[in-house]
């Protein structure tokens, strides 16, 4: 079992769950949209975070999907569980479970719906952090969300040694030099919008919780590894040619998005539950045209992508 946060690094996907044509959760379907990921390269895995449907899945369905996570996975990266609940009641239960699976660690969102204040938000993410021996990612979307980690909430929760790292999903990467000058190494940054994940790895963030890795994960990999070796000039060049599709997570519809992307790369389905649907009109026709371009234009990336 990896629970050991210094293996949290490089590009971790949050992958999608899959579903059937009645729209039941399809296990062996998203067993195999994760097997394909790993097989890939990625670094770990986010399962049942925003882009897996958290909230879209019944309880028990969610612990179906974290055990087929961590069954598939095999040891061979983390397992990141997502937790997404509308009580910290609900979060600290959630958490324990999780924990019972085996996942490697938490990604912990604020309680949905309601708008905290920073104190709530502190007591929320205390909560669910001292239910539990995993290591902890919080995770900072304020757009989303509504809810904004700030460097009073870093400061709270410093004294929790479990908490070890955040995804930052602002679109402002400022951010990482800001919580670096502020807590040096204490938190493990990662970049958490697709569409300034360069930004967030020149600026020390150790990795890169992705949504379009689920459809072109070489060419993320490949971006990683770019920066890895300090190869800025080849970096630049696949993060110029992805930009397009990448400015999608940052949409209100990225798992639409994501899931048609993955369904025209031959790698899922764009079935979404309700209250989602899938894209029609000139918005899928705008996205299928994003997708197919960069099927049709990654060829030119053949140098840099080994």
């Amino acid at each position: 079992m990896i629970r050991d946060v210094s293996l949290w690094r490089g590009v971790v996907p949050a992958a999608t769950t899959q579903f059937a044509t009645d729209m039941s959760v399809d296990i062996d379907a998203t067993q195999r949209v994760q097997d394909a990921l790993i097989r890939d390269g990625v670094h770990g895995l986010i399962a049942i975070g925003t882009v897996g449907e958290n909230n879209s899945l019944e309880p028990d369905e969610k612990i179906a999907v974290l055990a087929a996570a961590v069954e598939v996975a095999a040891g061979r990266v983390p397992v990141i569980a997502g937790v997404c609940e509308l009580t910290t009641a609900r979060a600290v239960a959630f958490a324990r479970a999780a924990e019972d699976i085996g996942v490697s660690g938490l990604m912990v969102l604020p309680a949905m719906v309601y708008v905290p204040t920073e104190a709530e938000l502190v007591a929320h993410f205390r909560a669910v952090a001292t239910s539990t021996y995993l290591p902890v990612m919080l995770y900072n979307n304020p757009p989303a969300y509504r809810a904004e980690v700030t460097m009073r909430t870093l400061a709270a929760l410093a004294d929790l040694k479990n908490v070890v790292a955040l995804k930052e999903s602002t679109p402002d990467p400022r951010r990482f030099t800001d919580i670096h000058n502020a807590f040096g190494d204490r938190y493990a940054l990662f970049a958490g919008l697709d569409d300034i994940a360069l930004e967030g790895l020149l600026l020390g963030a150790r990795g890169w919780v992705s949504g379009l890795t689920n459809a072109f994960p070489q060419e993320s990999l490949a971006l990683w590894k770019a920066v890895q070796r300090g190869d800025l000039a080849q970096a630049l060049i696949i993060y110029r040619w992805f930009m397009p599709l990448l400015h999608l997570d940052a949409a209100h519809d990225l798992v639409q998005a994501i899931k048609l992307a993955e369904t025209i790369m031959g790698r899922g389905s764009e079935r979404v539950r309700m209250p989602r649907m899938p894209l029609t009109g000139a918005r899928y026709n705008e996205v299928k045209r994003l997708v197919e371009t960069a099927a049709a234009t990654r060829a030119c990336l053949s140098d840099v992508v080994a």
